[in-house]
């Protein structure tokens, strides 16, 4: 079932705000019966020269985690295989930084190439934002699909960082279309944003139109400017948000990644009947997930299979 006009902000603002059953009745007539898997691989981690105030990663704040340079291409190959034998079909290469240096993105090309050997798996990469030859080289290295989210609504933006700008991040979501790879383009919720700005963030993915929108929600990370952002958003409001963006966009799969566990195991599994079609198994960046033996289970479990 695909919308054919995109709604406007007012009637989505009504949606968002109507019983939550009804919406969520209205957002599971869009969604599929199977549940995609992906993972990643965390290449290269902190010493990011961004000023993100809800990342861990960024060298403005003194957060308490172990930074490292690229991992060896024989690392990556192992952990793609694990993904695909936990039932992963996409598996993603994911490094720390504004964009990548020609040194590194010299070896993260050779990292896509090998991901594409790994039988089973389609390669993804999460490497910052891009230049025109980046993306170029990554469509020629053979990428099947490029990560990068607007995290909040562009209106919201300043409010989250300030070294790049949201339209930044909007162009390298065009250029990965550009060049003909699929673009997996999401957002943060509960980093302070209003109700309204929500909707915009729904809209403006409507505008990119990504193949993936990974849903994420704010775990605060001590020393971060965030870091007592706990109650910014609860569990009614995050399933609000979940089913307006499915009817908002409803060609592009919603992927639970990091923050998920602030839903309790029902409205997880009540997400996944009506608006969620994807999950970002294991670990994340920074925080943890779940086993991906969990994940399984609960797909078995709400009567849907796993598209592998």
């Amino acid at each position: 079932m695909t919308a054919e006009v995109k709604l406007s902000k007012e009637e989505l603002l009504k949606l968002y705000n109507m019983d939550l059953d009804e919406l969520l009745a209205i957002s599971s007539k869009y969604v599929k019966d199977t549940v995609e898997f992906c993972s990643i691989v965390n290449a290269r981690n902190g010493k990011c020269s961004q000023n993100c105030k809800y990342c861990a990663q960024s060298s403005h704040y003194r957060t308490d985690i172990e930074s490292y340079p690229l991992i060896p291409v024989e690392d990556v190959i192992k952990a793609a295989e694990e993904s695909r034998d936990n039932k992963a079909d996409r598996f993603a290469i994911v490094t720390s930084g504004k964009t990548p240096d020609e040194e590194d993105f010299d070896k993260v090309v050779a990292m896509i190439k090998a991901v594409n050997e790994v039988k089973g798996i389609k390669s993804c990469a999460s490497i910052g934002i891009l230049n025109e030859e980046q993306a170029k080289a990554l469509a020629k290295a053979g990428l099947k699909r490029f990560h990068h989210n607007i995290n909040t609504s562009e209106s919201y933006y300043p409010s989250v960082c300030t070294t790049h700008t949201w339209q930044d991040r909007l162009n390298t979501c065009k250029l990965v279309k550009k060049y003909g790879m699929e673009l997996c383009c999401g957002v943060i919720l509960g980093m302070g944003e209003s109700v309204e700005q929500r909707i915009e963030m729904a809209m403006e993915l409507a505008e990119i139109e990504p193949d993936s929108i990974p849903i994420n929600i704010l775990m605060p990370i001590p020393q971060t400017p965030f870091e007592n952002y706990h109650d910014k958003i609860d569990e009614e409001n995050i399933l609000r948000t979940l089913a307006v963006f499915k009817i908002a966009n409803p060609d592009a799969v919603l992927r639970f990644c990091g923050g998920r566990m602030k839903l309790s195991q029902e409205n997880q599994e009540k997400a996944l009947k009506t608006c969620v079609e994807g999950i970002l198994i294991g670990n994340y960046l920074t925080t943890i997930g779940k086993e991906p033996h969990e994940d399984i289970e609960t797909v078995k479990k709400i009567g849907k299979s796993i598209k592998y």
